[in-house]
């Protein structure tokens, strides 16, 4: 995966999080202003509109990260940080698809079960991502086994 596109990954998934937590926030834990507001907080309108329109990106990053980055690791073989690489893969599908679905749903209680999916799979993708930014097997400053290959191949193999 190339520098830019690690970025592109990087900065659509902060995005996401981010305004993702704040509108959170302020949808269930904010207390309105007025008796009859019918938002937690006057930006929360705000915020959930970010959210949907910045959705679609880390829906592309990914797919991007998919073809150049996942993919050609399992394939491969290498073994560094596969357990949070695997684990964002697996979430990756319902966080995405309860995040539309519950744009939606009409029914009411569908709608709840679509939020709950939602929210316990992007705070668990998220917390993931993180880890599988920081957690490494070697010091940091050491060069990963390979890095002279390149940041996407696997270690050369003893015959």
């Amino acid at each position: 995966m190339t520098r830019r596109t690690a970025w592109f990954v990087h900065v659509s998934s902060a995005l996401v999080a981010g305004t993702g937590l704040v509108y959170g926030w302020m949808a269930y834990f904010a207390t309105p202003a007025d008796e009859f507001a019918v938002v937690g907080h006057p930006f929360q309108p705000t915020f959930q509109h970010l959210h949907v329109l910045a959705a679609p990106f880390v829906v592309f990053a990914c797919g991007l990260a998919w073809r150049s980055h996942v993919w050609g690791r399992i394939r491969s073989g290498f073994r560094q940080r596969r357990r949070t690489g695997i684990t964002l893969a697996v979430l990756l599908l319902p966080m995405i698809a309860s995040g539309y679905l519950l744009q939606v749903t009409t029914d009411e209680a569908l709608r709840t079960a679509w939020v709950w999916t939602h929210v316990a799979t992007s705070c668990a993708w998220t917390v993931v991502y993180v880890a599988h930014q920081v957690l490494r097997r070697s010091p940091p400053g050491a060069a990963e086994p390979g890095a002279a290959d390149g940041p996407d191949r696997p270690p050369p193999q003893s015959p």
